[in-house]
């Protein structure tokens, strides 16, 4: 063996170490972690082990990796890895085998995906298992074939910075996922060392408090009127329910006698009573004199049987309500006004084009009147603004909404559902009343979809 020397292992002086001569080898000695060598051959190769002496006395030696696959780093974790293990009384070659049986990012991924369980003790859902899919596949590719103990801080900071230039969101949901899989291996005593996504700088949430204002529920719902996905958006508005669940309602959930909607699995994964509203009934009564036999109140084509988020949908009732708005401050004559109406039954691609140049030709933004922000999920946002508009405490809408907290699940748990129904319908007369189509006491009937002849 050739000459031991002790220093504090850097990469850079690692790279400047000279080959011995032929047929010889140096070892060098770390200086920070106890047993960790680094054995330089006369080709040029740079290996480190741990070498210590056992229990019983006897020198050991466990090859850890090779430099520079192998960093710094991550031979001082495997190091300490092979100390615990030889500390609890593992011999030399158990250690060795956990470090070389130690699963990658990509094997611990898998087995995350297949034994983790929600609070209620049920697997994940086939949708969160294909969203934590696309998240590897689109942000964790570095880190899939490394060991675990491998994985250094450095590497998942790099994998947020370079996602945040797409998503701040998904840079966020990126960190989340691999701290959940370590998290989970722990948990499963698979893995033992640091969760490198721990104190991971993740964005600032965006505050969100969006929801329909009483001005824009008139054009809102007439752009809704004239959608092929009416009954959709307008249960989503009247209900509150996550839109998920209004996607996945099914007849036989429904009481319409009794005005009820009973959502077997929410998201929090506890089951759900909707009050329907009077207007909610109506829209359901009227769709059901139209189904078919799908069991399913939005049927679709795809795998699911039913329909999924309909988005294009919902950009172009964002886009009509914008362009109600801007129509309405023209200030149109007649006879434009209904050549506008015409122009937008056939499309609004055209439509739009036609009446932002004459709003900028009169001095007036087509901006100031964008709707295009609102989100399918501030309609559930809005029904909880107008409740508490409307006089509802927190714990009536918390209710109505299924939100699920610590501090108030006690209380919701003892709330009737009369005061939630009143609540529900106090709020969406309010909306109604807000957007022209309730007057007293009188429900005035939802305009259909206008025909494009």
């Amino acid at each position: 063996m050739g000459e031991v020397k002790r220093f504090l292992f850097g990469k850079e002086k690692i790279e400047a170490l000279p080959s011995p001569k032929p047929g010889s080898r140096d070892t060098y000695h770390d200086s920070k972690i106890s047993g960790l060598q680094l054995r330089v051959s006369s080709t040029g190769v740079k290996t480190f082990s741990i070498y210590r002496r056992t229990k019983g006395g006897a020198p050991e030696r466990v090859t850890l990796g090779r430099f520079p696959a192998m960093t710094v780093e991550q031979a001082r974790k495997a190091a300490a890895s092979v100390n615990a293990e030889i500390e609890a009384g593992a011999s030399p070659a158990t250690a060795r085998r956990a470090v070389r049986g130690e699963p990658t990012f990509s094997e611990a991924f898998e087995t995350f995906l297949s034994g983790k369980r929600k609070r209620d003790g049920t697997p994940l859902a086939e949708s969160t298992k294909r969203d934590y899919q696309d998240v590897m596949r689109l942000y964790l590719g570095t880190i899939a074939g490394k060991k675990l103990s491998q994985i250094e801080r450095a590497e998942v900071k790099a994998i947020h910075r370079k996602a945040n230039t797409k998503s701040a969101a998904q840079a966020d949901r990126a960190v989340a996922v691999v701290s959940a899989v370590f998290t989970f291996m722990a948990d499963q005593e698979v893995f033992t060392g640091p969760n490198p996504a721990s104190r991971v700088q993740k964005n600032p949430p965006p505050s969100r408090d969006r929801f329909a204002q009483g001005y824009e529920l008139p054009y809102l719902l007439e752009a809704v009127a004239r959608s092929d996905q009416r009954d959709y958006f307008l249960l989503s508005l009247l209900t509150g329910a996550r839109r998920s669940n209004v996607q996945a309602m099914t007849w036989r959930d429904l009481d319409l006698p009794g005005a009820v909607w009973r959502i077997v699995k929410t998201k929090n994964g506890t089951p759900q009573n909707v009050p329907l509203s009077p207007e909610a009934v109506m829209v359901l009564k009227a769709r059901q004199e139209r189904a078919g036999t799908s069991p399913f109140v939005f049927p679709g084509t795809g795998k699911t049987g039913h329909l999924v988020e309909p988005k294009k949908a919902w950009a172009t009732i964002l886009r009509t309500a914008s362009l109600l708005r801007l129509l309405d401050a023209l200030k149109l004559e007649d006879s434009a006004r209904t050549e506008a109406d015409a122009l937008l039954a056939q499309g609004i691609a055209k439509a739009e084009k036609r009446h932002h140049a004459l709003a900028t030709a009169a001095q007036i933004n087509p901006a100031d009147f964008a709707m295009t922000d609102l989100r399918i999920h501030d309609l559930r946002r809005t029904l909880g603004s107008w409740q508490a508009k409307t006089g509802a405490s927190m714990a009536i809408i918390g209710k109505s909404l299924n939100h699920k907290t610590h501090q108030a699940t006690a209380i919701y748990a003892r709330l009737d559902l009369d005061p939630v129904r009143q609540s529900v319908n106090v709020a969406t007369a309010a909306m109604l009343e807000a957007a022209g189509l309730k007057e007293g006491a009188d429900v005035l009937p939802l305009r259909q979809k206008r025909s494009k002849s």
